[in-house]
Formats: C-alpha cells, structure tokens, sequence
C-alpha cells in the first residue's frame, strides 16, 4: 500500500506543473462584438500573467492572423499576443460582408479612421475586461500606425506605450515625394515598363483607386529589390486560413478597403488616406513612443519619418533605423521590435505591477 501511496504521489508531482501550464495558458479564436459587428480576435500566450500586445495590421485590409505564429510565436512565452482583423479584413470582412458583392456595397458601406480607431478602442478595453488588465501595449504598422497614433492619444490611460512601425505620416502629402522617388529608381535602372507606367499615371495625387495601385505595385517592385526578404516560410497561411473561403474573404476584404483607403471619385468613394495629417494633430503623448523605421523604406521614407519624429512630445521617445530593412517585416526589424519590448517596455510593466503590490 505505501509503495502505491508514494507512487501516486511521484505521479502527482510530475503531472501537477504541465497542467498548471495548461491552465495558465491562453489560446483564443473567436469572434467578439466589437462597434456593432462581429470582429475576429486571436489571444495567445503561455501564461495569464504576461503583459497583453495588441498587433495593429497595415494595410487596411492586410490581416496578421494568417501569419501571427509562423512571425512572432516565439513571442509567447513573454508576452499575450492578440491579432485583431480589422474592420473590412479578413475574417471579419467575411463575417460582415453579403455574399454577392458589387459596387453598391463599397459605396453605401464606408470605412472611416473614426470608426476604425472607435474599434480598435473598443478591442483595447475588451482586452483589459477580459484579460484583467489594467494597460496594454500597441504595435501599429504601416496603417496600423495611423490607428495606434489616434488610439494612443486618445486613451493613453490603457497603454504602457506604442511602437509604430513604417509609420504613416501625412500620406497624401508624402506620396508625391514617394512617387518621384520611385520614378527616380526607374530611370537609374533603365526600366522602361516602370517609367512608361509612372508617366502614364503622372504625380499624386490620384482620383482612381487603381492608378494609386499601380503606383503601390512599382514600389514594392523596388523594395524588393533594396532590401533584405523575410524568411519565406514566414508567408506560408497557417493551416487554419489555408482554406477558399478564408482566401476569398483576404482577396475581397483587401479590395474593399483599398478602394476607401485611396479613394475613388467616380463611385463617389472618399480617401481615408486624404484625412491623415499626424504632423498636424498627431505629436503629443502621454505615453512613450518608439518609431521603427526601414533604411529602405519608400512607402515610408525615413526623412519624412525623422522630421515627425523631432516634433513629438512624450515621456519617451526613440527612432530606431533597421538598415536592409523596406517598409514590411523582416528579421532585423521583427528583432528589433522584441528587443524594444523585452529591454525598454516590460521592465515599466513590472515595475508599475510591483508598485500595485
């Protein structure tokens, strides 16, 4: 009987931690009510404790969820990591959207930054409530950044800080020095496809979701060429997503809020991109800001980024320059962002929990 005893006991002691691991866990897939609609939202982390990071996707209509794991899920021994598919995106565009689209539904469907950045305020205290927790941090980039700016100023209360990565400033402005640029670079490398298309299209601004297309493809083309890829596996969708009907949501989300991002004035179509102006109303925080910027960004060129960088006002700021790096994700800046969130935000974290103790 006590050799029985004890080894129930040895049994006990060897199983107890993996089921206290499992129970401290979290692994959520779902759909949450979010401004009226139903919004799709990943939670992952390896314990309940960890600080919450809120990924604001570029785009719009780009979701991160596809790649979430295959890009940061090592993350998730340190952190809560939670990737929301915005308004208009992916999931929650094929939640939302009917099954037959057609120009009516662009038109009489807008999509606003208000609305957008309502959202993304919504989905922050959703996390808290959920979560227990009192801040989170926010990771914006490409357009992502345009919500975590208004989102950080507005509520600066529910965040420990913000990153912005490829930081959005004044994109109807910044497109005209984007777009000589990039004609610049196509005469350099003698590329008649390019230059005939750029003069073609002429200089920004564009009254056509398209032609701002075409002019968005050449610069990825040059991207590509300057800079250093991700690894390609990182683009391989998970599982999960790896489905048609998962691909037409991606496929038709993108095209709607593309079409609202650019503007197109035929269908009467407004851009939202004509409304962003951060070096206007976009430069005072309460909270620390951390900008993490390509070399080889032309979407987002690092001038323009510097220049609004000087004029913020924070507790904190840093502008760390990824050299190799364009406007997306590649090791370096993934690297980069980790280092910021292990050495610069999660010691605020602790300290601010230690002193509620």
């Amino acid at each position: 009987m006590k050799i029985k005893l004890w080894l129930f006991s040895l049994l006990i002691f060897f199983v107890s931690p993996t089921i206290n691991a499992q129970e401290q866990s979290v692994d959520e897939e779902k759909y949450v009510q979010i401004g009226g609609i139903e919004q799709w939202i990943t939670i992952k982390g390896k314990n309940k404790n960890l600080p919450v990071v809120l990924f604001l996707h570029g785009g719009p209509g780009s979701p991160s969820s596809p790649y979430a794991d295959a890009i940061f899920g090592d993350w998730e021994k340190d952190f809560i990591l939670v990737h929301w598919d915005q308004r208009g995106t992916g999931r929650t565009f094929g939640r939302n959207a009917p099954q037959e689209l057609d120009e009516d539904y662009w038109i009489e469907t807008p999509l606003t930054i208000e609305q957008m950045t309502a959202d993304g305020l919504e989905v922050s205290e959703y996390l808290r409530k959920h979560l227990g927790k009192e801040k989170i941090i926010l990771i914006g980039t490409s357009w992502g950044s345009v919500l975590g700016t208004k989102m950080a100023l507005m509520r600066p209360d529910m965040y420990y800080a913000y990153i912005g990565h490829s930081q959005l400033v004044n994109p109807s402005a910044d497109i005209i020095q984007v777009y000589h640029k990039t004609n610049q670079l196509a005469h350099q490398s003698n590329d008649s496809t390019a230059i005939d298309v750029l003069k073609s299209l002429g200089p920004p601004p564009y009254h056509n979701a398209k032609h701002t297309g075409q002019l968005m493809r050449i610069i990825k083309k040059y991207e590509r060429e300057n800079s250093v890829p991700a690894p390609e596996s990182w683009w391989e969708i998970a599982p999960e997503y790896a489905n048609e009907t998962d691909a037409s949501h991606r496929y038709n989300g993108d095209d709607y809020s593309f079409i609202h991002y650019a503007g197109h004035k035929e269908l009467g179509i407004k851009s939202m991109s004509s409304t962003i102006n951060l070096m206007k109303d976009g430069v005072e925080f309460k909270i620390p800001v951390y900008l993490i910027q390509g070399e080889e960004d032309i979407l987002t060129p690092l001038d323009i980024t510097a220049k609004y960088f000087e004029k913020i006002n924070a507790p904190e700021k840093e502008l760390m320059v990824i050299p190799g790096a364009a406007h997306g994700f590649n090791q370096s800046v993934v690297d980069a962002i980790y280092q910021l969130l292990s050495k610069k935000i999660l010691p605020s974290t602790q300290n601010e929990n230690e002193q509620k103790k």
